[in-house]
Formats: structure tokens, C-alpha cells, sequence
């Protein structure tokens, strides 16, 4: 992780739109992984967010409070 924060603050420092160009070739090449890359990536997510809720960092909220807050959001 420290090599992704020291490339994180180098980044941080570029002009916005070298920032932008950065940003938007990174997404693009998430389009390339495979189904067990993103498999990976997914249960690494899960575990991450299973430990939050645990540790009390996060908190769980009913499907339905999600969905109020998700048409409030959208106007519908």
C-alpha cells in the first residue's frame, strides 16, 4: 500500500488536467480485468466492508431506508 500512497500524493500534484487524463485511463483499464480479477477485487470489498461494519466504522442500514434515499436523490 505504500507504493499507492506515494503514487497517489505524485498525482495529487499534477495540473488538474493531467489529473483528469490520469483518472480517466485508469478507469478505462478496469474495463480489461477478467471475471476472477473482479471477483478478487469484489470479495477484497467485502471483506473490507465486513471488517468496517464489525469495528463499528460502518453501521447497516434496512434495504428500504436505501431505497427512500436513492428515489429522494433521483427526484422520483
Amino acid at each position: 500500500m505504500v507504493i499507492v500512497e506515494d503514487v497517489l500524493k505524485t498525482a495529487l500534484r499534477l495540473p488538474v488536467e493531467d489529473r483528469a487524463v490520469l483518472a480517466e485511463r485508469l478507469l478505462a483499464s478496469l474495463d480489461d480485468l477478467d471475471e476472477h480479477e473482479w471477483d478478487g477485487l469484489w470479495g477484497e470489498e467485502v471483506e473490507r466492508r465486513l471488517a468496517a461494519y464489525r469495528n463499528g466504522s460502518a453501521r447497516a442500514r434496512s434495504a428500504d431506508d436505501v431505497y427512500a434515499q436513492a428515489e429522494r436523490l433521483l427526484g422520483d
